[in-house]
């Protein structure tokens, strides 16, 4: 699972990403938008613009030159501003899914872009009809949804429409009668489609394997909603061994989809961790690209797709999950076209000139168009995709629109992920957690204050620049170790990874540099952990900490900023945030720093240490409010009913 927090299981990793460094200009609205103008309306006719809009016309941004081969760029017309507050902040053994047009084409240039015109990368595969015709639940009505067309109207959609959905008598939303698939009975009306499973598999008692839920905010957030109707979660198991026939467990149907130990190679270490994954973190480290990768990753993406196909009930909703699975949407749209799909990218999403780095750029953007409504972690990661698609793909965006040339329109919006605050509150105000938080202070030679550092050891957190900080505070005598000790907890993650291994011996050698200097026999410099703790015991290690110090050089959000605030329930302590951190948009009281900047980031932590208590109150007090009100179920709320209305729970 993913260490970064405590909440999000079931997720990779737990998104903007500014084409500058200053991060109130990630979100510029005009780089994000066409005007009305462009975008022909159902009789043909340019329309008049947008109603209410002012101001003088912007120019589209720049064209980079990426490719020689690359086809010509679609001229962007003049955008107007607008103001959007929402946009800134079954079983089809038969029916088989061609991806060969995926395969093989890393030295080939696509064609010349024709925007009318475009044709999909992947051919339409034959429909089978498996079922007769049951009773079709409407989505926007009966005992499982509510007030989907209320709250369509509220969508922002072309005429009040819901993300995806198809206006009445637009030629552009017009869907042919032959594309309609009819799946078998039983099925779920709402799955979740990830990497992992919301489980893990332990050894009982008696030795024999069993399944545990995962301790995620995601699960949590969505498991009422799974249990009204039915939910199913298709992910893999976690072995490479027989996946298990499908089963329930925790209220919900779970599908094991099966990967080998070459998929995993291929598939998750090699395309999605040391390609996309580097690249979606602004290069920090380099990417690696091979064509052998990608064929997996397209044979794996297939294979999740046929098992939501399988899975999904007539016209549900299914959501999917994170960079692994980014040709899902194109793929599940092409075998099941009456489903509602929503996407969710839970990391960055870099700007043009380093997204169009990857040699299968188009087929990604496609792959995610697939979705109805496509989700990222900040504003300007949505204006990113916005950028992407009409440079590389030459389609027309409007707001937060993107429109396809078959007639679908596509939306692209924030939605910044959060965690089950109450729940880890409770955990928190337990007496034993306040009794081992006294304990972990005691262990370290009671410093006056604690600082503290919780991460997946990976190369995009920040460890060994903030341990080099910390060191050079201590060396230039501007904090003494009696005044301030560091605690940084690194959790294991892709040990097999070079990049990974060469990580842990910097962080490693540092603290030990660091403690040799400065440590004393039960008070060291630094304390380092390299291991994984169960939320309970994280709860204590945040308790324990006077401040937090969150400095990642590239995150979609980093929740551990947030558990961290969730559990100072008596609006103690402080946070250092890195800006290039989706929580930054959402911590303004946070001392924000610039993680590259050493001279910066010490001298934020010397404020931090020293904070008067009454400040550091009156910030905290005001992150938790925001933090209360924006808990897990109001992200996934927020999501489901932009995607298809308010979902009973």
């Amino acid at each position: 699972m993913a260490a970064d927090t405590v909440a999000d299981a079931a997720s990779s990793e737990p998104v903007t990403e500014p084409t500058s460094a200053d991060p109130a200009t990630d979100a510029t609205v005009s780089d994000a938008t066409v005007s009305d103008a462009s975008v022909p309306d159902p009789g043909g006719q340019p329309s008049a613009g947008l109603a209410g809009s002012a101001g003088p016309a912007v120019a589209g941004p720049a064209s980079v030159d990426i490719d020689p081969a690359e086809p010509p760029l679609v001229p962007l017309p003049a955008s107007e501003p607008f103001d959007d507050p929402a946009f800134e902040d079954a079983a089809f053994e038969d029916a088989t899914f061609e991806h060969d047009a995926f395969r093989g084409q890393m030295n080939t240039s696509p064609a010349p872009v024709d925007v009318p015109h475009l044709e999909t990368t992947i051919p339409a595969p034959s429909v089978v009809d498996l079922a007769p015709a049951e009773a079709v639940t409407d989505l926007s009505s009966g005992p499982r949804f509510s007030g989907a067309k209320e709250a369509a109207s509220k969508a922002g959609g072309p005429a009040g429409t819901k993300a995806g959905s198809k206006v009445p008598g637009d030629p552009r939303t017009a869907r042919s009668p032959s594309r309609t698939a009819k799946p078998r009975r039983g099925r779920s009306s709402f799955v979740v489609v990830a990497n992992r499973l919301p489980v893990d598999r332990v050894e009982g008692a008696d030795g024999t394997p069993q399944w545990r839920r995962s301790p995620g905010g995601l699960v949590t957030a969505l498991d009422p909603v799974m249990r009204v109707n039915k939910g199913a979660w298709i992910g893999w198991a976690g072995s490479t061994d027989e996946a298990p026939e499908p089963f329930d467990e925790a209220g919900m149907h779970l599908v094991s989809v099966p990967l080998s130990a070459t998929e995993v190679e291929n598939y998750y270490e090699g395309f999605s961790n040391a390609t996309l994954w580097p690249l979606y973190h602004d290069v920090i480290a380099p990417p690696v690209y091979r064509r052998e990768w990608w064929e997996a990753y397209v044979q794996v993406n297939q294979r999740f797709a046929q098992a939501a196909a399988e899975v999904a009930d007539r016209e549900a909703v299914v959501w999917i999950h994170d960079y692994q699975l980014q040709l899902v949407p194109e793929m599940l749209r092409a075998l099941r076209p009456d489903l509602r799909i929503g996407y969710f990218l839970h990391i960055p999403l870099p700007p043009v000139e380093l997204f169009g780095r990857l040699p299968w750029r188009q087929q990604i953007l496609r792959g995610l168009l697939g979705a109805d409504l496509i989700g990222f972690q900040r504003p300007g990661a949505a204006s990113n995709f916005l950028r992407l698609t009409r440079r590389l793909l030459g389609y027309q965006t409007q707001r937060d629109q993107v429109f396809l040339p078959d007639g679908r329109v596509v939306r692209a919006r924030s939605f910044p992920i959060s965690i089950d605050v109450a729940e880890l509150e409770e955990i928190a105000r337990r007496p034993e957690t306040h009794r081992r938080a006294e304990e972990i202070r005691e262990e370290i030679g009671s410093p006056a204050k604690v600082l503290l550092g919780i991460d997946r050891l990976d190369y995009t957190k920040g460890i060994a620049e903030r341990i080099h900080a910390f060191a050079e505070l201590l060396n230039d005598g501007v904090v003494s170790p009696d005044e301030a000790t560091f605690i940084q907890v690194a959790t294991p993650s892709r040990e097999r990874v070079e990049q990974y291994k060469l990580l842990r011996d910097e962080v490693e050698l540092a603290v030990g540099r660091v403690n040799g200097t400065h440590g004393r026999i039960g008070r060291p410099a630094v304390t380092y952990l390299h291991s994984s703790h169960d939320r309970v015991e994280l709860a204590a290690l945040y308790r324990a900490a006077d401040v937090m110090v969150v400095t990642p050089l590239r995150d979609g959000m980093n929740l551990v900023a947030k558990e961290y605030v969730a559990c100072r329930y008596d609006n103690t302590g402080t946070l250092v945030l890195s800006e290039f951190a989706g929580a930054a948009d959402e911590f303004r009281q946070a001392f924000l720093v610039n993680p590259y900047d050493v001279d910066g980031l010490k001298s934020t932590l010397v404020d931090a240490i020293r904070l008067d208590p009454r400040t550091a109150t009156r910030k905290m007090r005001s992150m938790r409010r925001h933090l209360v009100e924006h808990d897990v179920d109001k992200w996934a709320s927020s999501f489901l009913t932009a995607l298809t209305g308010d979902m009973r729970t």
